[in-house]
C-alpha cells in the first residue's frame, strides 16, 4: 500500500472518529532499452534516406502518426558522424546536448542535490541515459525522415548564459536540405525557446515531430515511490496525467490534441515541450508507447509530439527543471497542475494548499524561520483560531446532555412511531437551541488543512530534503518514528480528556484506544512534516480540551 492509499484509509478512519461517536448515541433520525528500428512509411517500405527523394508534399487526411522510436533515428550510423557534447550553463542550471540530433542528454538544476545514494549528493541529473529528448523528425505525407541521427554543428561547444550570450545555434545539411535550430536560453529560468528553419525542401509544410522521453531519471532516496509518480501530462482545456503504467509496450497510444504543452514528470521534476508564447501554433497531438517493466514499476515511455511547420519555420519552448510552484504560476497555462493538489477533493483542498505553500515560503524567506518551526506554529495557530468554535461546541454538547432525559421520554411515549419521535425531538432541539451536529463542526474544520498539508508535502519541491532537528527530510518519513508516535499519543490524550464528564459509552471508549493506534500505523510512513503539524495541533488543543472537560464536569455535578 503506497502513501496515497494509506492516506485515503486514514481519511475514512478520521471521519469515522468524528462522525461515528455521534451515531452511537441513540438519537432519532433527523428529518525498453531504446529501440531503433528502421524508419518505414505506412506501407512498410523504407523511408527515404535523403530529403531530395521526398515527393511533392500533399497533406494527407488525417495525418498519420509514426511510432515514437522512429524519431530518435538509428544511432551509430555512418551518416551520424562523430558525436560531440555541448554544455550550456548558468547559475541556475547545467544542460548538456549531443551534436547527434541536437538532443538534450543531461540536465541539472544546480539548486537541487540528488538524494539517490549512488549520486553521493551531486547536483540532481534528471535526464536518463540514452535520452531522446528534443530529437526530431520530419513527416512528409506518409514518410518520416528522422533527424535524430544527423550531425548538427553547434555555434559553440560551451555557452555561459548571461545577459549577452543566450543563443546556441545548430546547423545540419543533407543534400539540398538545410536545418537550422536556435536554442535561446534565459539565465534566470529553466524555460528556453527553440526556433527552427527548414530550407531546400520540396515540401513546404511538413510536420516536425519532437521526442519527449523516455522519461526522467529518479534522483530521490526512495526511487520506487518516485517512479510511481512518473507520468505523461498534457494540457488542452484542462491538465491530464497519464501514468506510465497506462502505456503498453509495442502498442502506440494516441494523445489527441491540440495541446498547449506536453511533458513527462516525476514527483518533483518535469521536462516538456510548450507552445505558450504568442504566435506559437499548438501541439497537434502526440503518440506514446511504453517499454517492458524491468523493476517494480514502469519507468520508460517514448513520447512524440507533432507541431506544424509554417513556411519552413517552427517554434516551441522547452522547460526542464524543478516543479517550483511560484515559477510555474508565473509561467501560467496551468503548468502548476502537473502535480495537482487534491484529487477528487481538489475544489476544497487546492485553495487551502496554495495558501499554505505561500505562507510557508513567505515565512521562511522573510522571517527566516525554519520550516519545521513554521509547521509547529501552524498547528498552534489553527487551534487558537478554533478556540471560540470549540467553546460553542462544548455548550452545544452540554445542552444536548441536559435534554437527554426528555429525548428518552419522547422515545418511550411514541415508541414505534419514528415520524412522531423525529418531530418531537426536533421541537426539543429548537426550544433548547441545540444543534445535534454542533459538536462535530470544530473537529471537521481542521480536516481540510490536514489534507492540504498531505498534498503540500507530497508535491512541493521547496520542502524536499529540508532537515529539522533529528529529521533529515521533512518530506520523508521519520527514520526514528518519534514524530508519528508523538502524534498517536497526542491524539489519544485529546480523546481521553475529551471524555471526562461525558456519559459512559463503551463503543466510544473502545475507539479512544483503537483509533490512535490505527492512525499511527497509517501515518508512520507519511512525511514527517505532516506528522509534526498534526502532533503540534493535537498538543496545542490539550489545554482547551482540559478546560472544556472541567467545565463539563462541574455542570454535570
Amino acid at each position: 500500500m503506497d502513501d496515497r492509499s494509506r492516506f485515503v484509509v486514514a481519511v475514512i478512519l478520521m471521519l469515522g472518529v468524528i462522525i461515528v461517536p455521534s451515531l452511537l448515541i441513540r438519537r432519532p433520525p433527523p428529518p525498453n532499452p531504446d529501440r531503433t528500428p528502421a524508419i518505414t512509411d505506412s506501407a512498410g517500405a523504407p523511408a527515404p534516406e535523403s530529403l531530395d527523394d521526398v515527393p511533392e508534399f500533399q497533406e494527407p487526411q488525417p495525418v498519420p502518426q509514426p511510432t515514437p522510436s522512429a524519431v530518435a533515428g538509428p544511432a551509430g550510423t555512418a551518416a551520424a558522424g562523430a558525436e560531440d557534447t555541448v554544455v550550456v550553463e548558468s547559475e541556475l542550471y547545467r544542460f548538456a546536448f549531443s551534436s547527434r540530433g541536437a538532443r538534450l542528454i543531461s540536465a541539472s538544476p544546480m539548486a537541487y542535490r540528488s538524494l539517490a545514494p549512488q549520486d553521493q549528493g551531486a547536483p540532481a541529473q534528471i535526464i536518463p541515459e540514452q535520452s531522446e529528448f528534443l530529437a526530431s523528425a520530419l513527416l512528409f505525407g506518409n514518410d518520416t525522415v528522422s533527424m535524430g541521427g544527423w550531425r548538427f554543428e553547434p555555434s559553440t561547444r560551451h555557452l555561459q548564459v548571461d545577459a549577452e550570450h543566450t543563443t546556441l545555434t545548430w546547423l545540419a545539411t543533407r543534400g539540398s536540405a538545410t536545418i537550422r535550430l536556435e536554442y535561446r536560453f534565459r539565465p534566470d529560468n529553466y524555460l528556453f525557446d527553440v526556433h527552427g528553419t527548414l530550407e531546400g525542401l520540396q515540401s513546404e509544410n511538413p510536420l516536425v515531430l519532437v521526442a519527449i522521453g523516455p522519461g526522467l531519471r529518479s534522483v530521490e532516496a526512495d526511487s520506487v515511490t518516485d517512479q510511481r509518480t512518473f507520468g505523461v501530462v498534457t494540457k488542452d482545456r484542462k491538465t491530464r496525467n497519464h501514468k506510465f503504467k497506462s502505456f503498453k509496450p509495442d502498442r502506440p497510444f494516441d494523445l489527441e490534441g491540440p495541446f498547449e504543452w506536453i511533458a513527462v514528470k516525476s514527483k518533483y521534476f518535469l521536462a516538456g515541450v510548450l507552445t505558450i508564447q504568442e504566435g506559437q501554433p499548438r501541439i497537434g497531438g502526440a503518440v506514446a508507447i511504453g517499454e517492458p517493466k524491468t523493476g517494480r514499476v514502469e519507468t520508460r515511455v517514448h513520447v512524440t509530439a507533432s507541431l506544424p511547420v509554417n513556411e519552413g519555420v517552427f517554434d516551441y519552448s522547452v522547460y526542464v527543471g524543478p516543479q517550483e510552484y511560484r515559477r510555474f504560476a508565473a509561467i501560467g497555462h496551468d503548468l502548476e497542475d502537473a502535480n495537482p493538489y487534491g484529487w477528487i477533493l481538489r475544489p476544497i483542498i487546492r485553495p487551502v494548499s496554495i495558501v499554505i505553500v505561500n505562507l510557508l515560503l513567505w515565512g521562511h524567506e522573510n522571517l527566516h524561520v525554519a520550516y519545521g518551526w513554521l509547521l509547529v506554529m501552524f498547528g498552534i495557530a489553527v487551534r487558537v483560531l478554533l478556540w471560540p468554535l470549540n467553546q460553542k461546541a462544548m455548550r452545544s454538547q452540554r445542552r444536548m446532555q441536559a435534554i437527554q432525559p426528555q429525548i428518552e421520554a419522547v422515545r418511550k411515549r411514541h415508541e414505534g412511531d419514528q415520524r412522531k419521535i423525529g418531530e418531537e425531538t426536533q421541537k426539543l432541539f429548537r426550544e433548547h437551541k441545540v444543534n445535534p451536529l454542533g459538536g462535530c463542526l470544530p473537529l471537521m474544520l481542521p480536516m481540510p488543512i490536514l489534507f492540504a498539508f498531505f498534498f503540500v508535502f507530497l508535491n512541493t519541491i521547496e520542502l524536499r530534503g529540508v532537515p529539522f532537528l533529528w529529521l533529515p527530510d521533512l518530506s520523508a518519513k521519520d527514520p526514528l518514528y518519534l514524530i508519528p508516535i508523538m502524534m498517536g499519543l497526542s491524539m489519544f490524550l485529546v480523546s481521553k480528556i475529551g471524555q471526562r464528564g461525558m456519559p459512559a459509552n463503551p463503543q466510544q471508549k473502545m475507539m479512544t484506544y483503537i483509533m490512535p493506534i490505527f492512525l499511527t500505523v497509517l501515518f508512520v510512513n507519511f512525511a514527517s512534516g505532516l506528522n509534526l503539524y498534526y502532533a503540534s495541533q493535537n498538543l496545542a488543543s490539550l489545554p482547551q480540551q482540559w478546560l472544556i472537560a472541567r467545565e463539563r464536569s462541574r455542570t454535570t455535578d
